[in-house]
Formats: C-alpha cells, sequence, structure tokens
C-alpha cells in the first residue's frame, strides 16, 4: 500500500472543482460542492425511506436483511475506500453512491418490472433515470427550486456511471436539455468508482443474506473460487473458525480481494491513458476504473449463483410474485381514478387515463416504500380498511 495512502492530494485526474449548479447558489465556505450535495442526499426525504425498500427481502420478512439503505451506505463505505486509494474526491464517490438508488421502486427488481410493463405504453420505467428525477424534481424541500439542486458532477455520475448514454430517453433526455450532462462521453473516475463500489457491495452482501435466509449452505457457496479462497484463508489463519463467524469471514476478504482488484487494474489503465485532468477521463475509450479481466469472470459467477439459488429461490418468487401484483394494481387503480390519489399528486395528475397521469402516478408509486404500498393496496382494494 502506498505510505501515503491517508493523506495524498488528489490526483490531477480526479474531479478539482464543480462547473456548478442549475440554480446558481452561494457555496458554503465550510463545506466542498460534494460535501454538501452528500448532505442534501442524507437529509432528502427518498433516502430516508431507502430505510423501508427491499434488495431481496420484503421489510418484514428480517430484522438482519439488507435494505436500499444499508445497501446504499454500504456502497459509500466501499466507495470512499476506492477513491482514496486512487486519489480521486472522496466526497464525490461519496455523493453519488448514497444517491445511486434513490430511484429505486418498492420490491426491488420485481417492484421495476411490474412499474416497468405498466410503463410500456407512456416510455417505460428506469430505476437510473427516477434517481435523476427525484433528486432534480420531485424532491420538494426549498424555496427556489424543485429538486436538491445538486451539482453537474454529481447529476452526471447519476445520469453516467453505468457509462455514456448515446440514446437519452425520459427524464434524462429531459434534463439533459435543460443542464446538458455531456451524456456521449464517460462519467468522471468517480462516478465509475461508485458503480464498482455498488457491484461488489451487491454480490457480497447477497450472498451473506442467502445465506443468513438458509438458500444456501456455506460449503455450496465455497464451490465459488472467491469464496472459497477466502474460506480457506480465513480457516487456516483462525483454527477452529466457528460457523456462524465464517460467513462474515468470507464476505469481508472477498470484499478486501475486490477493492484490491479494482484499484489495481484502475492503476495500470490511468498508467496507460496518462490522463492530464478529469476531461481525459471522460474522453477515454473505455472506463478507467474496472474489474480485471479474471475478476469480471468470477464476479458474473457469483452473480449466475446468487441468480439460481437466491433470485429464483421459490420464496423469494412467491414474495415478489404479491407484490408486483400489489403494485400493478395499484397503477391501474390510480391511473383510472387519479382523484384517489392525495391531494399534491392528484392535482398534477389532471385527467384521467391520460400519459401524463399515468407519468405522475409512477412517480408516486415509485418513491413508495414496501410498508406504504402494501398498506396502500389494502386501503383500496379491501372495502374493510378505512381510507
Amino acid at each position: 500500500m502506498d505510505q501515503d495512502f491517508h493523506t495524498a492530494a488528489k490526483a490531477p485526474w480526479a474531479v478539482q472543482a464543480s462547473r456548478g449548479r442549475l440554480h446558481p447558489e452561494a457555496e458554503d465556505p465550510a463545506r466542498t460542492p460534494w460535501q454538501r450535495d452528500r448532505d442534501r442526499i442524507i437529509h432528502s426525504r427518498a433516502f430516508r425511506r431507502l430505510q423501508y425498500k427491499t434488495q431481496v427481502f420484503v421489510f418484514h420478512e428480517g430484522d438482519h436483511f439488507r435494505t436500499r439503505l444499508t445497501h446504499s451506505i454500504e456502497v459509500a463505505q466501499i466507495a470512499r475506500s476506492l477513491a482514496r486509494m486512487l486519489r480521486l474526491d472522496e466526497d464525490l464517490a461519496e455523493a453519488l453512491a448514497l444517491a445511486h438508488d434513490l430511484g429505486h421502486p418498492p420490491f426491488g427488481h420485481a417492484g421495476e418490472e411490474a412499474l416497468n410493463a405498466c410503463m410500456r405504453p407512456h416510455g417505460g420505467f428506469d430505476h437510473n433515470a427516477q434517481s435523476l428525477k427525484q433528486v432534480t424534481a420531485l424532491e420538494r424541500r426549498y424555496a427556489g427550486f424543485d429538486g436538491l439542486n445538486l451539482s453537474w458532477e454529481t447529476l452526471e455520475g447519476l445520469a453516467k456511471h453505468n457509462g455514456p448514454v448515446r440514446r437519452p430517453q425520459g427524464w434524462i433526455a429531459e434534463y439533459d436539455a435543460r443542464h446538458g450532462l455531456e451524456l456521449g462521453s464517460h462519467a468522471s473516475a468517480e462516478a465509475q468508482v461508485a458503480a464498482l463500489a455498488d457491484d461488489i457491495a451487491y454480490n457480497n452482501h447477497d450472498l451473506e443474506d442467502g445465506l443468513r435466509a438458509g438458500f444456501f449452505t456455506l460449503e455450496e457457496a465455497a464451490a465459488l473460487p472467491l469464496c472459497g479462497e477466502a474460506l480457506e484463508r480465513a480457516r487456516r489463519a483462525n483454527p477452529g473458525l466457528p460457523e456462524d463467524r465464517a460467513a462474515p469471514e468470507v464476505v469481508r476478504r472477498v470484499i478486501a480481494a475486490m477493492i484490491a482488484d479494482v484499484a489495481a487494474e484502475a492503476r495500470a489503465r490511468i498508467a496507460a491513458l496518462a490522463p492530464a485532468d478529469a476531461a481525459s477521463i471522460r474522453a477515454a475509450a473505455a472506463p478507467v476504473v474496472a474489474f480485471s479481466p479474471r475478476m469480471a469472470a468470477l464476479n458474473e459467477e457469483t452473480r449466475a449463483f446468487l441468480r439460481e439459488r437466491m433470485y429464483r429461490h421459490f420464496r423469494v418468487n412467491r414474495s415478489m410474485g404479491k407484490s408486483k401484483r400489489a403494485l400493478q394494481v395499484l397503477f391501474q387503480l390510480l391511473h383510472g381514478a387519479p382523484q384517489m390519489l392525495p391531494d399534491r399528486w392528484r392535482q398534477e395528475a389532471g385527467e384521467a387515463g391520460t400519459p401524463h397521469a399515468a407519468r405522475v402516478v409512477c412517480d408516486y408509486l415509485a418513491g413508495m416504500t414496501d410498508r406504504f404500498a402494501l398498506e396502500e393496496y389494502r386501503r383500496l382494494t379491501d372495502p374493510h380498511v378505512g381510507g
């Protein structure tokens, strides 16, 4: 590890200064623009709601399973570690990590599939675009503007953290027309770090949750090379390692190995590119922050294992199937009768059955927690439950 790990100044290719905000504001002398973005994200309603939004398990299925909130915090921790190792702006990487799931609807990927099916005649639904919409329009906290008025760099990273957006649609296209985000290029290295941190956290913490839920055993997971190597090292370093400590020990070792791999690969790519500044990172032909080919293959192997043994498990399918139907019923009822929406949303929805009403209903549903969506479903479908 570099001796200046804790004290090194930012690299030339890190983001150095902000391009500002859509609505000009005097910056805070005590905080960088991205510290201020982070604080606005943490204080937003959408961030608080992540506590009761599904990662894999619906909120009532167990207190120790991940939610979107705990996942986002874990992603932010990994993103800060990677950003520091690569001498990037830690605050920007952290803000992007904390905001990346703000657009996720209730019930995880099942909820996204349900809303996308409902919205297919009206442009579809994408949680990345919804995250951008949440922070630029749907949050209503400030007197002078809708949204959180985040910095250009944070908005760029939300829109492009998975790579250039060649054919923008929906809200990403609408917002870009007002406040150009240079969608055809890569995002900053900080945004690329946040995207890789999401991959690292997602697979590893789902492994731990899957073990806790009994979907597979530790020995079965150890058939994966990453897990098997980590388990062998953990048992060698800790003779008589208790089984209840083995799983978290494996997960932390795999996370550390993946972080080290990304850091090494990114350093090699940056050395080959020799970027002069952050603009050089954006203009590059490929991302500079990535897994090595070997780690990318191992990560995909883990993803395939989880897909087969966890995401398609009958218990998950039953829970997600019920949740998906509840969200579809809510959409149909409210799109057909927007007068049943709360005041703010009813006024914005306008006439029943229109594409505009569909988008407003979709925004309303996407913001719900698992708990509120199930309660709303009961209120609107059970005659014995009051409105």
